[in-house]
């Protein structure tokens, strides 16, 4: 892996090649959607994590269904945990700091190593959601305060405990579905998902309307920002 391209003039942090598999999801053609393509470990999705709350929220006002898919920002990890790659974290984390007025905590980077791998991270989003309905949005903003704001490892599955006795998930439910095979094949499967539609960076927010997909935010953006998108295209199309 390479230092991450994250442009802090764009808000967006770009993705790496993933291994071409197939991947089976669509987007629902039934119902407008609005469609959340993220990393709980990328910065960006952090700085934007408030608006997406509000978006969330209008969504359910408005009968439009809001679905979060996981996209893998960096899974894997194995980049060298050095100076030249903390000096980077600390000063665009910064940046977003700077931007979006959320919090991060810099102590995790004197930490002597720790494997920047984002794909358990997602794939405690995946589980989650098979384990609670309309949980996925603020599930994965509890994992996304806790790595950045009290700097836990989302790598160790006690990493998980407290944010599920949180939303009422039975940790020994959710322990052996995080370590298991199929959970990790179903977030793979979300990060091909993604790629297939032409994602090229987090956090990337789109729009279903029948047949018709399309990015209406890439990269860092407002609340007020993405509801004008959306009602201006249901406008046009209604």
């Amino acid at each position: 892996m390479t230092t991450p391209d994250c442009d802090i003039e764009t808000g967006i942090c770009e993705l790496p090649p993933l291994e071409k598999e197939q991947g089976t999801e669509t987007a629902s053609k039934l119902r407008d959607e609005v469609i959340y393509v993220g990393d709980p470990m990328c910065s960006w999705c952090w700085g934007i994590a408030p608006a997406l709350e509000k978006l969330q929220e209008y969504c359910d006002q408005q009968g439009l269904i809001f679905r979060v898919v996981l996209g893998g920002l960096r899974p894997g990890g194995g980049d060298p945990w050095n100076q030249q790659f903390t000096q980077f974290l600390a000063h665009h984390w910064q940046e977003v700091s700077n931007r979006s007025g959320q919090p991060f905590n810099h102590e995790i980077l004197s930490w002597e190593s720790f494997n920047y791998d984002t794909e358990p991270a997602c794939r405690s989003v995946v589980v989650a959601r098979q384990l609670r309905d309309r949980i996925e949005l603020p599930f994965f903003a509890a994992v996304q305060a806790k790595f950045y704001v009290e700097n836990g490892d989302p790598g160790k599955p006690e990493f998980y405990r407290d944010i599920c006795d949180r939303f009422d998930i039975n940790f020994d439910e959710f322990l052996p579905m995080f370590e298991g095979d199929a959970a990790k094949q179903q977030t793979m499967g979300d990060f091909q998902l993604s790629r297939n539609w032409g994602v090229t960076g987090f956090p990337s927010i789109l729009f279903q309307q029948g047949e018709r997909l399309w990015k209406i935010a890439s990269g860092f953006a407002t609340f007020e920002n993405m509801k004008a998108i959306i009602e201006s295209e249901r406008a046009t199309t209604a």
